[in-house]
């Protein structure tokens, strides 16, 4: 057995080197320019500009998600056993960056086929996409948990983190809509494909940074043998786990139910076309922007209070204050936009924090699992933040064209009859505010407080000290 090296070993609140944090963030900016357009344009693309029928979505969806249901714990099984001169994870990044990019692209290239070919198509490139992503944020995911042995400073990774995604969400926000119609000149598919071939050169710049300034710190424990069937007996008896993963759905499914409804919210419910209000931006382009620089504000300015307070109060009250604003969208009048606009703001100010804590109360799980199993399944663990992601797109991506089926949208119409319009609405407000309650009451059930995980910390430390007093053999 040979000794852990001085920087496995835990070092109370050490904090890491600034270009360690900020490509760190990157790697999240770069899931994020695609993630965050598949939330906001990929319904509106597939039914309004390729031409496929939102009941197809219906099914499409959710049946692709099937067939990669386990990939997620499969993928964090894979990345624990594997052990490489970078690292467990960090292996992934490098040589999974460029197929990511790839299958980004792809989604978007829009193929002249016929109806059949199209739902294929759709169907198969949704599904290699689902793939590339698994394979590069299961291990990205998991480095949060291995960057540094202290509770505080994966808190303070995390806020980086989420400053760097929400960043992404604002310029895909800003930029997507003007750079679609600049580039098509006037052929909106041909604008998605270049705007996406942009994001896929960009993606697999940032995942390569990323992959260059990070470093992992913290390894399993030495006697710590391989057993998959223990592991996920371990998972699923890991009670922390399973309520935060119910908390990570929660707040995905919130976030893609009300961005995939906003484009028809903004279009057929408070009536505002595509001519510009502030230079070339139109309203949904300023309310998407100004929403996604909240997230961004949010998280560096309520961000650094999680080093002092229980993450988990903070992030359920925050999540109350979004529940409320989203309700809040449901009353507001036609036409009244800049009230969309404060609403929206604040909503997102608080949803901003609560992500990022979220994320890292996964690294304090990590510890936990250790501290009562013996094990560290960190990939595995972390597997479930990527599986919470996927199931809040598949849920919120469901229901957006099931609200559109079944309120009686018309594809093309230049007005929606009353009843489509409550349902574009209740999408957009109602849903969201359901779900951001319900992460809420998660978040107060989850039973990790910060005394327990102060305990967990300094019992981790003694643990690692010993083994580091074993001589090597």
């Amino acid at each position: 057995m040979s000794n852990p090296s001085v920087e496995e070993l835990p070092a109370g609140d050490e904090r890491l080197r600034s270009t360690e944090y900020f490509g760190y963030a990157l790697g999240d900016t770069a899931s994020n320019f695609f993630f965050q357009s598949f939330n906001i344009f990929l319904t509106y693309y597939y039914v309004d500009v390729w031409g496929i029928p939102a009941t197809v979505l219906l099914w499409l969806i959710p049946l692709v998600r099937a067939f990669g249901a386990f990939d997620d714990i499969i993928m964090g099984l894979i990345a624990d056993r594997t052990n490489t001169r970078w690292g467990k994870f960090r292996p992934y990044l490098l040589f999974g960056a460029v197929p990511y990019g790839l299958c980004g692209y792809l989604m978007f290239l829009g193929p002249n086929f016929g109806p059949t070919g199209k739902i294929f198509y759709a169907a198969v490139t949704y599904g290699l996409m689902m793939v590339a992503y698994t394979v590069i944020n299961v291990p990205y995911s998991a480095m949060l948990g291995v960057i540094s042995p202290s509770p505080r400073t994966r808190t303070v990774a995390s806020t980086c983190r989420f400053v760097g995604a929400f960043g992404a969400a604002f310029l895909i926000s800003l930029f997507v809509r003007p750079l679609v119609e600049y580039l098509g000149a006037g052929n909106e598919a041909r604008g998605f494909q270049l705007t996406m071939a942009i994001f896929a050169v960009v993606s697999v710049v940032l995942i390569l940074i990323t992959f260059l300034t990070t470093k992992e710190r913290v390894t399993p424990p030495p006697q710590q043998k391989s057993d998959v069937r223990g592991e996920l007996g371990e998972l699923f008896r890991n009670w922390p786990w399973v309520v935060l993963l119910l908390t990570s759905i929660f707040s995905n499914a919130f976030s893609a139910l009300r961005s995939g409804s906003t484009i028809f919210y903004f279009k057929y419910v408070q009536g505002f076309d595509s001519t510009p209000m502030i230079w070339r931006l139109d309203h949904t382009t300023v309310f998407l922007s100004s929403g996604a620089l909240g997230l961004v504000l949010g998280t560096i300015c309520l961000g650094p209070f999680a080093r002092k307070v229980d993450k988990k109060c903070y992030a359920a009250a925050l999540s109350l204050v979004t529940s409320v604003c989203f309700l809040s969208f449901f009353f507001v009048p036609k036409g009244h936009f800049w009230i969309l606009v404060a609403a929206n703001l604040i909503a997102q100010f608080c949803a901003g924090p609560t992500s990022a804590l979220t994320w890292a109360l996964y690294g304090d799980v990590a510890d936990y699992g250790e501290v009562k199993y013996g094990r560290r399944s960190t990939g595995l663990i972390y597997s479930a933040s990527l599986f919470s992601i996927k199931s809040g797109i598949l849920i919120g991506g469901f229901l957006v064209p099931l609200f559109l089926a079944k309120f009686g949208y018309a594809k093309g119409a230049e007005t929606q009859t009353a009843r489509a319009v409550l349902g574009i609405t209740l999408a957009f407000s109602v849903g969201p505010a359901l779900f951001a309650m319900l992460k809420a009451v998660a978040l107060m059930i989850y039973p990790l407080d910060q005394r327990r995980v102060d305990g967990i910390e300094r019992e981790l430390v003694a643990r690692r000290v010993a083994a580091a007093a074993i001589p090597s053999a």
